[in-house]
């Protein structure tokens, strides 16, 4: 019997969003070419509800529906990370060091397996190779400057290393090439990109698989910077409690998951590339005209679920999936490292205000005066370990802050940073570590486009190292006394103002 819970089936999952009132059906005729975008685009910028668009102008024969904004952020404070948590199984008005919890719930746990099946839902209905032309899919246009469509924003990659000891399931772009063709995206060192190495030593093609609608606990784990050589499969196995239920490929030895909407089969290049790009990535930006060589997908087979949908990530500004996802899921790995390496690391999180290039790292200051350090020494320390960790390589800036600090709380954060660290003195910077290539004051800017631009910015006081905190907020929580604030908070709505 396959496991058909919300975490664990994406078609499950559009129907929890709809039971939350967080589903928005379009079933008048939308046009894949930058209208599903444009509008799932401005579900993002306003935090609305995820739409489910029906009756996409050129599907036929089932391919497909597009769903967008599967993994971005809700209007409402008291459920604001409902998509997020809904993707692990957990309540939808979870917090964000609940939903980081659970994702690292797995890591000192063993592995629970995948269970392999004999067929699923993803096999419904399939094209045969002599009949696969993408150009012909509805595929989205995301926005009017990029180099090509889409296709691939919010699909799973798998590939596998060559003595299949490891599967890696990561989500990288990938645009329509040509008829049979994908291009995409392979970073140094991402997962995918070693693995790609190595077949690359074997002097072979890669088998590969690309596919859409996946468990939301897996595309969750597919983001996330785990160790080298872990397969996600049993990763989400562990963090679920339930092993994922996978089916072959039939045109190669790769397993997918068999809720699945829709599974492109085929193989990764080694030899050959395309042109990909420009496209709108993760910090809001698009550079019209400028475009790079990524390796070449074949699609050899598609199979598909009846009436399949297709999730989309319209990338660009405050908040979409490549922050809601890329960020959160790197900073529950740092807080990770920090901690198995001593030092006084409470909560760690990437600000979305930073387009999450900022890394905000709670510290527990009195376990922090018991190092007897210093603001150099500890920024150093904390900078040589993030700045060469792979879940650090798209962090550009860490700021240190104290316990009275929500680091989850943007706001939190800038107060922090604005009137605690001092510019220069108080910051520690790292030109000799690997920099993010995508974010255009390394690609577009000054100095080397990937190599450094790195700072550890310290937002604690020199009290804070030595005596403890020696200051009182000016705000409501801390300038007045318990019983004025219950009696504020208790006539609220009474005098007139808004439930929060």
């Amino acid at each position: 019997m396959i496991n058909t819970e919300p975490h664990l089936c994406f078609r499950s999952f559009v129907e929890a969003l709809k039971a939350d009132n967080d589903l928005v059906e379009i079933d008048s005729p939308i046009d894949p070419n930058l209208e599903a975008a444009a509008i799932t685009r401005l579900v993002c910028e306003t935090d609305d509800k995820a739409p489910l668009f029906n009756n996409i102008i050129g599907a036929e024969n089932g391919l497909f529906r597009i769903m967008g904004a599967p993994a971005s952020l809700r209007k409402s404070p008291k459920d604001r990370y409902g998509r997020l948590a809904r993707h692990l199984g957990l309540p939808p008005t979870a917090s964000m060091r609940e939903i980081i919890d659970k994702m690292l719930s797995a890591s000192t746990m063993a592995p629970i397996q995948p269970n392999i099946v004999s067929t699923g839902p993803c096999k419904e209905n399939f094209i045969e190779e002599s009949h696969i032309d993408l150009t012909k899919l509805p595929a989205p246009m995301i926005h009017q400057a990029d180099g090509g469509k889409y296709i691939q924003t919010y699909g799973m990659q798998i590939i596998q290393s060559p003595d299949g000891s490891w599967t890696n399931w990561s989500i990288t772009r990938a645009m329509i090439s040509d008829d049979r063709h994908l291009t995409g995206l392979i970073i140094e060192p991402q997962h995918n990109w070693q693995i790609h190495q190595m077949w690359k030593k074997e002097g072979r093609d890669a088998p590969w698989a690309l596919a859409f609608g996946v468990p939301p606990a897996a595309i969750m784990a597919s983001s996330m910077p785990i160790p080298d050589g872990v397969s996600e499969a049993g990763y989400v196995g562990a963090m679920t409690g339930s092993a994922l239920d996978l089916v072959k490929c039939d045109t190669n030895d790769l397993f997918v998951p068999a809720t699945s909407e829709i599974v492109f089969e085929g193989t990764l290049s080694i030899t050959e590339e395309g042109s990909e790009g420009p496209f709108g990535e993760m910090h809001g930006y698009i550079f019209p005209g400028e475009s790079h060589v990524g390796p070449k997908y074949k699609v050899n087979r598609i199979t598909y679920r009846n009436n399949a949908i297709m999730p989309i990530s319209s990338c660009g500004r405050l908040t979409d999936e490549t922050q809601t996802m890329i960020g959160p899921l790197a900073s529950a790995e740092i807080r990770k490292i920090c901690q198995q390496a001593g030092l006084p690391v409470t909560d760690a999180f990437t600000p979305f205000e930073s387009q999450v290039t900022w890394l905000a790292l709670r510290i527990d200051t009195a376990k922090l005066r018991e190092m007897k350090t210093t603001t150099k020494e500890f920024s150093k320390k904390v900078g040589d370990l993030v700045f060469n960790c792979k879940a650090g390589g798209t962090t550009h800036r860490i700021v240190l802050c104290g316990d009275d600090i929500d680091v989850y709380n943007g706001k939190d954060v800038m107060w922090a940073f604005s009137t605690r660290c001092r510019p220069g003195l108080d910051e520690t910077f790292f030109e000799d570590v690997r920099g993010f290539p995508l974010i255009p004051y390394m690609s577009h800017g000054n100095g080397s486009p990937v190599k450094g631009g790195k700072v550890v910015s310290d937002a604690l006081l020199p009290c804070e190292y030595t005596i403890g905190k020696d200051w009182e907020a000016a705000d409501f929580e801390s300038s007045y006394p318990e019983e004025i604030k219950q009696k504020v908070l208790a006539n609220w709505t009474k005098m007139g103002f808004r439930e929060e």
